[in-house]
């Protein structure tokens, strides 16, 4: 009787254990380590600046993407204010690039330069040049992040809101994915439709250029169905969001991925 009760406190103990575990959100893990025969792991190289590492977009992109069911694992290679080109005269970068074996390598160039064709012609284009050759010679996919426009523009640049400028980016990146044939990430196209839609949203913080919360989880969203090519709609994992913003924000981005010419070739 006394072995009974010993075995049966030790049962309950280990119940209680496992619920606790469940409760905490302790699932299997999602990473790439200990892969079945049968199972892939998508691994997610971001370069870019503060837009990038500003609330770790690389982190929210990956639970979002385990909260999918896939394994994925993601690396960063971010400094405040850098442009693509300094990237290319990065050693850091270019290791962090040759590190893994990355599947894709998202490219966010600096906020204001896609808005300029001087700056695409001398900055961006060159820059590109190279670090989408090293990618593709690493077997990996480059993905050319579209970033969003100022709050309020640039009205002393000719763009005097963000509608303006927006157009701009927009065209700027469009021309570069088709000089290199390289997929984009249409963040600054879903941000305009939450702006449109959902006003309510915020997605800047009070600078007018970084991203809330709100903004990267929607950024994280269109990286998700992009990559994926699935939508994010009902996803668990909402990054300490509503649900009712959540929701929304992965109906926009999926809406804005597939109802363009984003998608990955």
């Amino acid at each position: 009787m006394k072995n009974l009760k010993y075995f049966l406190s030790k049962l309950a103990l280990l119940i209680t254990c496992c619920l606790l575990f469940s409760a905490l959100g302790c699932a299997p893990a999602m990473d790439c380590s200990n892969l079945q025969a049968n199972e892939s792991c998508t691994r997610v190289l971001f370069i870019g600046n503060s837009y990038t590492y500003v609330n770790d977009l690389p982190t929210t992109f990956m639970n979002l993407a385990r909260s999918g069911g896939h394994k994925t694992e993601v690396g960063m290679s971010a400094q405040g204010g850098w442009m693509l080109a300094d990237h290319v005269k990065s050693s850091d970068t270019i290791a962090k690039i040759n590190s893994e074996k990355w599947n894709f390598v998202v490219l966010q160039e600096q906020s204001e330069v896609p808005a300029f064709q001087q700056s695409r012609s001398s900055e961006m284009y060159p820059a590109l040049r190279v670090l989408v050759g090293d990618i593709e010679a690493d077997e990996a996919k480059p993905i050319l992040f579209l970033t969003w426009a100022y709050r309020d523009g640039l009205p002393a640049n000719g763009m005097p809101n963000y509608a303006s400028m927006q157009a701009q980016i927009n065209n700027g990146y469009i021309l570069m994915s088709q000089a290199f044939n390289v997929p984009v990430a249409p963040v600054g196209v879903a941000w305009q439709n939450v702006r449109n839609q959902d006003p309510q949203i915020n997605l800047w913080q009070d600078d007018g250029s970084h991203p809330t919360p709100e903004g990267t989880y929607l950024a994280a969203c269109v990286f998700y169905a992009d990559i994926f090519q699935q939508s994010p709609e009902g996803l668990s994992y909402q990054a300490n969001l509503s649900t009712d913003v959540a929701h929304d924000l992965q109906q926009v981005a999926a809406d804005s991925v597939f109802n363009g010419q984003w998608g990955i070739p």
